[in-house]
Formats: structure tokens, C-alpha cells, sequence
């Protein structure tokens, strides 16, 4: 047999075109699981009225976010265990029963349980995707490969909020109501995932005899759950509430409890604290928790600069983040080709970091009220390009810095840590904008008010009489708060005139948190210099030379 023909025995090596094969039906996970993450955001005032659950519209993102989020690192641990085939295709099968049970729903309540099932299934289809490049692609290969992975995500996490307005916009599709199909279109697409993965990603049985972590995993959700509620729910209940109180103690003895329940696990940990000794993996898991508070912050806070500001709706402000889809492109792409040429990886967080502060610098300095549409535009290609320059080499160094029995486990890990920023990112940032936004329209309708300007078209017969101006002035009555910003639907359509220190107030307010993110940029940028300067080399390798050599 020629060297060049595929090994089909215990560490089997795939042919290019068998490898390519496998990465459709792992790419169509990965797109599932990122796509669900951003989908809801567009439609979900439209099914929280058709279902009389406005109030409780939050749950069914955080109850998402929650379970995809504490089921990550049990997958990676799990699939060190038992294989990683067995393991994706249950993540498909519970994400595909989830996605049925949502798109079949009659209230919120329902709803949130089915958000939290598809949860369970998406923590191990963009964890577990990567792991199994890992296992079937040499280091050499794997960087590009892992950079289309990446690209996948960035495209699907932008996409969402596109096909979910788009969805959410029609009255009815095949005999079903327009924003089920948010749900059911994940079907056909997680079925062709299966269907590829089960024919034909066949990975050697391992059966490594293991005790599981219970102790690790009942501690990282005790630390979880609360954090990520307060987080979501903190701006109405009030971040010194009882129940935000309730939710900071038991996060943090969460976090004590989990920590000495892997000190004693040993080996067996869901996540091994002896992985954190190696400088590489424990810096990397850092700057995923960073960078991944960045990633959410920006994708959350341009489509509201879009919507809000400019007047957009939902389907265009997504369409207009196809430049942040084209970043992330080049971003990954390039990385990733380097790194298979040169083995080079530490480069390229740097010069993500750093394009990411710069970034949200000038979008916090420059985006205004009277700001051209390119200019958004333009920073959404280099908030991509910083991405895709930080998140694949992370992956793929966390992956190396650990032995190949925790390739799951390092994989994991890196997806745990971008996807606990992301949770935060998105939450806090929102918060901060909707707190800061109500101040500064407060302020800017003072000094508005004494404008004679204002004043003339404020007290215009014609423009109290207008309908579309009503809520404008329902909102001059209640002020502005967390309550009257709730709903901005009338914003637009509403006198241009007037609600200008309503839109500036939002413009300031973005400004404020985007440089809030810039700070945290520059901090990540300080922290990527910190990692080790050589080359990624690949333990398995080098474990086989090890072997041969003996």
C-alpha cells in the first residue's frame, strides 16, 4: 500500500474527499447552533404577541443561552469518554426535537422549555464540530479547515436576524404561522446533518473507563444559571434587588463549589484545573471570555444603532451586517492559511485585539444621528476581521496546548469560555445602553425644550392631531425610563423634529458602550502579548514519534 492511501484501522486518517464529506454535516450542525442563537432576537416581539407573553419573552432567550452554555464543557468530557460521533448525533437528534416542540408551541412557558431543549443539543453542535476536525485533520490542515468553521459562525450569527424578521414579517407559510417556521426550518438542515455524519464520520469505538463528574457539572450550573439570569433579567428587577442579590451569592458559590469539586476530581474533571497550568490554554481561555463580550457587544449594539437611530428595520439592519459576515471571512480564512503554512499562530489575536479596540473606538467616536450608512458598514468589516484573527488561532491553540486524551475537554473549554462572554456581553451591554439612553434623552429634551424652534413645531395643531405622533407624545408624558423605551416602534414614523433628542439620546448612548467595549478591547490586546511565541505543533505527532522512537 502507498504512503498516500487513506488508514482505515484504529487512528483512522479520512481521504480529502471523505474529510470534506464529514465537514458538510459538521458545518450544517455548527450553522444550526450559532443561527439559534440570534434568530429569536427579530421575531420574538412578534411571537410574544401572538402567544399573549410579552412579559415573558426574555425566558425564551435566556432559557436558550443557559442550557447551550452549561452543556458545552459535559460534551467535550463526555465525548472523551464515549467518542464523538455517538455524542453529535445525539446533540442533532435533541436539537432537532426542540426545534419541533418550539415551532409546535401554544404559550410562552411552552416555548422557554423548548428554547432550553434545543439549548442541550446546541451546546455540543459547535463544540464537538471542532473536535472532531481535530480528530480527523492533521495540524497542518487543521488551522484552514477550522477557519471555514469560523466563517460559518460569523455567517449564521449575522443571518439570524435577517431570516427570523423575515419570517416573523409574513402571516403565514405552508398552512403555518410565519414565525414557526424560525423553529421548523432547522429540520431540514439538521436532518441532512445527521443523515452526513451518520453515514459517514466513523471514528474509532472509545470506551475510556472513566468516572463522570457529576459533582463538577450539578456546580458549574449552580454558578451558571444565576449569573446568566441576573445578567438577563438584572435591568428589571433592578441590579440591587433581592432576586439580583439571590442570583450574585449563588453564582459565586457556584463558582467556590466548582472549583473544589474539580480540585478533587482529578483527572477525571469536567474541566481538569491542570489544563489551566499551561500558559497557553489558560491565557487563550481568557481572551475567549473577552473577546467573546466583544463579538456579542458589537453584534448586539450595530443593529440597534441601525434601528434605532437610523430607522432601519430588523430584515435591513441584518442586511446590513453582511460587511461584518465579509470580515470575519477574510478574518478566519487567512489565519487559518497561514497557520497551516507557517505553524505561526500568536500574531494573529494580537492583531485581532488590537483591530477590535480600534474598532469600537471609532464607532463610539464617530457614529451620530446625521452619520452615512457606509460608516457603520465599514467598521463591521474590521469588527469581522478582528474575529476571525482572534477566534479560530484560540481554538486551535487551546487544542494543542492539551494531551489528546482532553482534545474534547480543550475544545470545549474555548467554546464555554467565548460563549459565557457572549451571554454577559450581550446582556450588560444592552442594559448599560437602555440605563445610559434614558438619561441622555431626559437631557436632551431639556435643552430641546427651550429651542424656539422646537417649541413652534411642539405646539402645532397639526402635528398633535397627526396619529402617527400620538405615542410621541404619550412618551413626552411619561418620560423617558425603562418602561417607555420598552417599545420604539413609533420612533420613525413619528416627527422628525421631535424626536431628535430621542434618537441623539440613543446615538450617545451606543457611543458610551462601545467604548466601554474598546476599553475591554485594549485590555484583551495587553493580554495576547502574554502568550508563548512559538509554533503550534500537533501532540498527536509528536506522540507517534514519540512511540516510534522507543
Amino acid at each position: 500500500m502507498s504512503n498516500s492511501a487513506p488508514v482505515r484501522a484504529a487512528g483512522e486518517v479520512l481521504t480529502h474527499r471523505q474529510t470534506l464529506t464529514v465537514m458538510v454535516g459538521l458545518m450544517l450542525g455548527m450553522f444550526l447552533s450559532s443561527l439559534d442563537q440570534t434568530i429569536v432576537s427579530t421575531s420574538i416581539y412578534t411571537i410574544a404577541n401572538d402567544l399573549d407573553g410579552l412579559s415573558l419573552q426574555a425566558w425564551a432567550t435566556t432559557a436558550y443561552l443557559i442550557t447551550s452554555t452549561v452543556s458545552t464543557p459535559l460534551y467535550g468530557k463526555l465525548s472523551d469518554i464515549f467518542g464523538r460521533r455517538p455524542l453529535y448525533l445525539a446533540a442533532i437528534l435533541i436539537f432537532l426535537a426542540g426545534s419541533l416542540y418550539a415551532g409546535s408551541v401554544h404559550s410562552m412557558t411552552e416555548l422557554a422549555i423548548a428554547r432550553g431543549v434545543q439549548g442541550l443539543g446546541a451546546g455540543g453542535l459547535l463544540a464537538l464540530a471542532l473536535t472532531i476536525i481535530g480528530d480527523i485533520v492533521a495540524l497542518k490542515d487543521r488551522a484552514k479547515y477550522q477557519g471555514y468553521f469560523m466563517s460559518v459562525f460569523g455567517i449564521s450569527s449575522v443571518l439570524g436576524p435577517v431570516i427570523g424578521g423575515a419570517f416573523a414579517g409574513a402571516s403565514n407559510i405552508l398552512g403555518f404561522d410565519g414565525w414557526r417556521w424560525v423553529f421548523f426550518i432547522n429540520l431540514p438542515i439538521g436532518l441532512a446533518a445527521l443523515v452526513v455524519v451518520f453515514l459517514f464520520l466513523h471514528l474509532p469505538a472509545r470506551h475510556v473507563k472513566q468516572k463522570i463528574d457529576y459533582w463538577g457539572a450539578a456546580a458549574i450550573t449552580l454558578a451558571i444559571v444565576p449569573l446568566l439570569l441576573v445578567a438577563e433579567q438584572g435591568r428589571v428587577w433592578g441590579w440591587t434587588s433581592g432576586g439580583s442579590w439571590l442570583c450574585y451569592g449563588l453564582g459565586v458559590l457556584g463558582i467556590v463549589a466548582f472549583l473544589f469539586a474539580e480540585k478533587r476530581a482529578g483527572d477525571y474533571a469536567l474541566i481538569p484545573l491542570r489544563l489551566f497550568k499551561n500558559a497557553t490554554f489558560g491565557l487563550s481561555s481568557l481572551l475567549n471570555f473577552i473577546i467573546g463580550i466583544g463579538m456579542f457587544g458589537a453584534i448586539a449594539m450595530l443593529p440597534m444603532y441601525l434601528q434605532l437611530v437610523k430607522g432601519l428595520t430588523p430584515t435591513e439592519a441584518g442586511l446590513m451586517m453582511i460587511t461584518f459576515t465579509v470580515g470575519i471571512l477574510f478574518g478566519s480564512i487567512t489565519a487559518g492559511r497561514t497557520i497551516s503554512s507557517s505553524g505561526v499562530y500568536r500574531v494573529f489575536p494580537i492583531l485581532g485585539t488590537f483591530t477590535l479596540a480600534a474598532a469600537a473606538v471609532v464607532m463610539g467616536l464617530v457614529l451620530g444621528v446625521d452619520t452615512g450608512l457606509w460608516a457603520p458598514g465599514l467598521i463591521a468589516v474590521f469588527f469581522g476581521v478582528g474575529l476571525g484573527f482572534c477566534m479560530q488561532p484560540l481554538t486551535l491553540a487551546m487544542q494543542v496546548s492539551v494531551p489528546p486524551k482532553d482534545m474534547g475537554v480543550g475544545t470545549s473549554t474555548a467554546a464555554f469560555f467565548r460563549s459565557m462572554g457572549g451571554a454577559v456581553g450581550t446582556a450588560v451591554f444592552i442594559s448599560m445602553l437602555f440605563s445610559l439612553a434614558a438619561d441622555k434623552i431626559a437631557d436632551g429634551m431639556k435643552t430641546a425644550s427651550s429651542s424656539p424652534d422646537y417649541q413652534i413645531v411642539l405646539k402645532d395643531p397639526a402635528v398633535a392631531a397627526d396619529p402617527a405622533n400620538a405615542k410621541l407624545f404619550d412618551f413626552f408624558k411619561n418620560g423617558a425610563n425603562n418602561d417607555s423605551l420598552n417599545d420604539t416602534s413609533w420612533l420613525h414614523a413619528a416627527n422628525s423634529t421631535l424626536t431628535r433628542p430621542i434618537t441623539e439620546g440613543f446615538a450617545q448612548a451606543i457611543d458610551t458602550v462601545m467604548l466601554t467595549a474598546a476599553g475591554l478591547m485594549v485590555i484583551a490586546f495587553l493580554i495576547s502579548f502574554a502568550l508563548p511565541n512559538k509554533k503550534l505543533t500537533d501532540p498527536k505527532s509528536a506522540a507517534k514519534e514519540s512511540v516510534a522512537a522507543h
